[in-house]
């Protein structure tokens, strides 16, 4: 598939009072085009932080120390002053934050709210944008789109407030949406609404997302590939199915353990042990060494490379490496695996079959 970004060795640091935090620790990653990627990982592990450096939104007191972020062959690492930024936010990388009600403005309508954003980025006259911002509030599912126009964020309910953070973000047509935890503050029924939004406006607008969050469940249900953050960190990147079913990083097999749905009636749920490094701190070796059952003496002393475990699969543990002693991963993984290797033989059955 086409690259659309690509991140290349990207280190993010924060300066908290008078120290040095290094927040993203040389990650790499490619964006393709049309594909929906999940970034996953605990509170704290880097989502968020390594999404904004696409957009120019870090804190004031953060900066891309070193590396690339190419998208259409501009650095953006490079990008300094907001007038280089505002050919890229909203108009090429938009965003829909977590909380809907934080991300409107209380005092402007949310017609006003669309149609500013389309005046600003689409440049048309003002009664070409009111009829794209109608447009745009029936694609998100809001009815009655005249009468909606004219109200404040406060007449709507939580999930309709979302459709109109989506409506704003995608008022610019943008070819990269990120979505930084869509669903967190909404119950379960209106996420299932807004995940299935999200996919219908996919296709329509042809737009490559990106999901930010630490449901699980929501993973499973929208995204292609899935890259796993741990300590600033992509550990483990690879298609939906590897991760879930053939996880290769240790962290990976903790927060797939952690699920209800993998435990065993009658037994307790399996927690990760311990708290992430501080990030104050120089990290030696791998980041979730003390916190890693399965961890060699190497780990705590040099950092793993990237294993490639197949075309689309990546993981950083030294557990790939030739030299490393065979390890059995924890059972719910095991019985995950199996799973797969039956169905995969199954339907490679099937295929000789239809092929004779």
């Amino acid at each position: 598939m086409e690259k659309i970004l690509s991140a290349e060795d990207v280190v993010v640091k924060f300066t908290l009072r008078g120290e040095t935090l290094t927040a993203i620790r040389g990650v790499s990653l490619d964006l393709h085009r049309g594909e929906s990627l999940a970034i996953v990982g605990e509170s704290g592990s880097g989502k968020s932080v390594f999404t904004k450096t696409f957009m120019g939104m870090l804190d004031p007191n953060g900066w891309v120390d070193s590396g690339r972020i190419l998208y259409k062959g501009h650095d953006l690492a490079r990008y300094k002053t907001e007038r280089q930024w505002l050919g890229i936010r909203g108009r090429e990388i938009a965003m829909v934050f977590q909380d809907p009600m934080t991300s409107l403005n209380p005092l402007k309508t949310v017609g006003h709210q669309i149609l500013e954003t389309v005046e600003l980025h689409r440049s048309v006259r003002r009664a070409e944008a009111r009829r794209l911002s109608m447009d745009i509030l029936r694609d998100v599912g809001i009815s009655d789109p005249e009468k909606r126009y004219n109200q404040y964020p406060h007449e709507f309910s939580g999930g309709m407030r979302q459709r109109v953070v989506i409506a704003v973000a995608i008022a610019c047509n943008p070819n990269v949406l990120i979505c930084d935890e869509p669903t967190t503050a909404l119950d379960v029924t209106i996420q299932a609404q807004i995940l299935q939004l999200l996919h219908s406006l996919q296709e329509k607008y042809g737009l490559t997302i990106v999901y930010i969050t630490h449901d699980l469940g929501v993973v499973a249900n929208v995204a292609d590939r899935v890259a796993v953050m741990y300590a600033g960190d992509v550990i483990e990147c690879g298609l939906c199915e590897e991760i879930f079913y053939n996880p290769q990083h240790p962290y990976t097999w903790a927060l797939l353990s952690s699920l209800p749905q993998l435990g065993v009636k009658g037994e307790p749920l399996f927690a990760i042990r311990g708290t992430p490094p501080n990030l104050h701190s120089e990290i030696k070796g791998d980041a979730f060494a003390p916190r890693n059952p399965y961890a060699l003496e190497i780990d705590f002393i040099r950092r793993p490379p990237c294993f490639q475990v197949s075309p689309t699969h990546r993981a950083r543990t030294w557990l790939l490496d030739p030299r490393a002693p065979r390890v059995t991963p924890p059972a719910p993984i095991a019985r995950s695996r199996k799973l797969w290797m039956e169905k995969k033989m199954e339907k490679m059955k099937e295929q000789d079959r239809d092929a004779r």
